[in-house]
């Protein structure tokens, strides 16, 4: 199979025109070329007002090597696309049925791997079915009245299934299982254009139904789930698992458990550090959600000549500051809404969601700042300096954000951000929430160097995208939960110390977003066969 990268065409171009092209690169006649597949599809609008869209596509045809050699271009080669098997034979029979606790994507592809090869796992969640909390999470963004246990972090999908349904990951992927993860998206209800899309999303309403789907199929192929329900506690024997206690009261046995809990199950983490599960406190980072008018983003983006014809402008931002600080933009929502991710009572987090038609006026990101294991001493200088430091960090975040908004979206416009002074109305443009907002000043919910390098970091932005630092951008306090602020320890074998328990994802600290989440479900998956066959 030969690979074309870098094919340009205009914006507006027919599908014979892609084909055309192919002919013209390769110098073939339109009968020689077999078949062809469209594996990237990007815009550059590097030279605006000109703007074009970039392929790389797999083309079949005859003689291969002979016609490498007569077009000789470094952006065609001959290659062997990696296709993603799982290393292992189906098994018949197991004596205990592999425990995954957590529906999130390193959960849910864990369990659809093992399930395809005849472990039927049983996948406990202490949440509810999609349907369910995508009414349990309407309910409170209407009403402010909060389910801890089914809401925007806990429930079938994670934390992920209201965001944007981002499906792009930078981690590197030689065993093919990106690209695996995406053909099942695609099985069970996403669009196809995902699987070439340079930024492939596909919306948290898209994502729901297709969380729903597979579910369904796992129960056909054996799979059990059982919603609502937390596990509470380890049973351990001569330092290997034996089982789990769910809801302070039922037990089940297992040999085999898998941790896809996810970054936000912080009594979870407490539980385990109690079983002397190793773990260590990790880096990640905080800020605020920033809006903009969606219409001045595509204008910065691509330019006046295709007003209303491309889809809505993502970006990304990022800045090394001379205090050592990192800030940059995180999970960009186009035409998204700022939404109340709560999880806790008496704490306020935030994050951005997008549909899939991401239509909504505004443009979001979060514009977050680098934190690391000493700001969480300065911090919480009072609390005991062990692995769950940097959740206390977040938590008294989230308490000071509840605090100052009483419970709803505390907000403030940028230049009174800068100013010190409480907002008291919206500039050109108002809010594109899910949750109730109030204007305040934001100032104090930072630790005051992070402020500073907040504020340095919105002006740098501004070289890239003009008047990003305009007054009236609208700050939504607190992002916090940006990752998870725990590694919990794995061998080689993906073991934690104690025996037959299986760190996974992004709570785990091995993930971050729901790509990178699935392909490390894969591996556990992958672990747990070549260790329980």
């Amino acid at each position: 199979m030969i690979r074309i990268n870098q094919i340009k065409l205009p914006i507006h171009h027919e599908q014979a025109q892609l084909e055309q092209k192919i002919q013209k690169t390769l110098k073939i006649r339109p009968e020689q070329l077999k078949t062809y597949q469209i594996v990237k599809k990007s815009i550059d609008a590097r030279k605006k007002p000109e703007l074009f869209y970039v392929y790389s596509v797999d083309v079949t045809v005859e003689s291969e090597e002979r016609i490498l050699k007569k077009v000789n271009d470094k952006n065609i080669m001959l290659i062997n696309p990696k296709k993603y098997t799982f290393p292992s034979k189906k098994v018949s029979f197991v004596s205990k049925r592999p425990i995954i606790v957590g529906a999130g994507p390193a959960g849910l592809f864990c369990a659809y791997a093992l399930t395809l090869q005849g472990y039927a796992p049983i996948i406990l969640e202490r949440g509810k079915k999609v349907e369910e909390r995508t009414a349990d999470v309407e309910n409170f963004w209407k009403t402010g009245i909060l389910d801890t246990a089914s809401n925007v972090q806990f429930g079938e999908g994670g934390a992920g299934t209201f965001s944007d349904g981002k499906l792009n990951t930078l981690v590197k992927d030689p065993a093919g299982r990106n690209r695996f993860v995406l053909e099942t998206f695609v099985k069970f209800g996403a669009p196809e254009h995902i699987l070439y899309e340079n930024k492939p999303h596909i919306g948290t309403d898209i994502l729901a139904q297709v969380i729903k789907n597979l579910r369904h199929f796992l129960l056909e192929q054996g799979a059990e789930f059982r919603f609502s329900s937390c596990v509470t506690d380890l049973l351990i024997s001569d330092g290997k698992i034996t089982g789990v206690t769910i809801n302070d009261g039922e037990t089940l046995t297992a040999d085999c458990l898998v941790l896809a809990i996810g970054h936000s199950a912080r009594d979870t983490f407490s539980m385990l550090l109690d079983r002397n599960l190793q773990m260590e406190s990790k880096s990640f980072a905080v800020g605020f959600r920033v809006e903009h008018p969606q219409s001045e983003i595509n204008l910065t983006q691509y330019g006046e000549r295709y007003e209303g014809e491309l889809p809505a402008a993502p970006y990304k931002l990022t800045a090394n500051l001379a205090n050592k600080r990192g800030v940059y933009s995180f999970c960009m929502c186009p035409g998204g809404y700022v939404v109340n991710a709560s999880s806790e009572k008496g704490r306020l987090a935030v994050n951005g969601m997008s549909y899939a038609a991401r239509d909504g006026k505004n443009a979001n990101s979060a514009i977050i700042v680098s934190v690391t294991p000493e700001d969480f001493k300065k911090l919480c200088s009072s609390q005991p300096a062990n692995a769950l430091l940097g959740v206390r960090f977040q938590e008294v975040l989230e308490e000071r954000a509840y605090a100052l908004g009483k419970g709803r979206i505390p907000q403030q416009l940028f230049g009174d951000y800068c100013n010190n002074t409480a907002s008291v109305q919206y500039g050109a443009y108002e809010s594109a929430a899910r949750g109730e907002t109030v204007l305040c000043n934001l100032r104090g919910l930072l630790p005051e160097e992070l402020e500073e390098a907040f504020i340095e970091g919105m002006k740098h932005f501004s070289h890239a995208i003009p008047n990003y630092d305009r007054k009236d951008a609208i700050l939504s306090g607190i992002e916090s939960r940006t990752s998870s602020p725990v590694r919990i320890n794995r061998g080689e074998t993906f073991e934690a110390n104690i025996r037959g328990i299986y760190p996974c994802g992004e709570g785990a600290g091995y993930a971050g977003g729901i790509m990178s989440a699935a392909m490390d479900g894969l591996k556990v998956a992958e672990a747990i066969a070549a260790q329980h066959p």
